[in-house]
């Protein structure tokens, strides 16, 4: 595929959400929440409602455990944490089709209560804070109150814990300030902590 071809697609997966959002401007909290939704990963302490269609027994909503599974009637123990709505969708609805035919199962995270950040250190409202939405660190730092005056802010670092690796992650205020570097302004993930020293 030509180069002028591939700018030209690039160009129209750009140009056409954001004219459609010009155009139709009431769409765009619905449009931002379903990409949330559809990209958001459960996790324990999370609030789920489960709906099935036609079925007043089968309605509800399920925490999410510690542990990160969870328990519906007829479809037994499931381990949602790391999935998305639609895998749990999915297997919910494929494990009720065994006692009612074709079930039209929606799941819908409630209360994102299990998806937390924590910032430290240096800042003027240091603490955890909830991931209710993609947040990246220079959006984190705001919602810490910003740095105090005596923070180290170009010595910023991200710890990310998944499995049993831990990652870090250098982020230098002043670069990202001048827009420089932005690929270091990162999206934090559930349970990750930014440490200003």
């Amino acid at each position: 595929m030509a180069a002028s071809s591939i700018a030209a697609r690039a160009w129209r997966l750009i140009l056409i959400p954001v004219l459609a959002l010009a155009l139709h401007p009431g769409h765009a909290a619905g449009l931002s929440a379903e990409v949330v939704d559809a990209a958001y990963l459960v996790q324990p302490g999370d609030t789920l409602q489960v709906t099935v269609w036609k079925e007043q027994d089968l309605q509800g909503e399920v925490l999410v455990r510690p542990d990160g599974g969870m328990s519906f009637p007829l479809a037994g123990e499931i381990e949602a944490a790391g999935h998305t709505v639609e895998d749990l969708r999915k297997v919910l609805q494929t494990r009720l089709a065994k006692y009612i035919p074709d079930p039209v199962v929606t799941v819908v995270v409630k209360k994102a209560d299990g998806s937390r950040i924590f910032v430290v250190g240096k800042v003027n409202r240091p603490g955890e804070y909830p991931l209710g939405r993609p947040i990246d660190v220079m959006q984190a730092l705001s919602l810490a109150g910003g740095a105090t005056p005596y923070a180290d802010v170009n010595g910023i670092q991200i710890l990310r814990r998944e499995n049993a690796h831990q990652e870090i992650f250098h982020f230098r205020y002043d670069d990202v300030r001048r827009g420089k570097n932005l690929a270091q302004n990162i999206l934090l993930h559930s349970g990750d902590t930014v440490i200003v020293p």
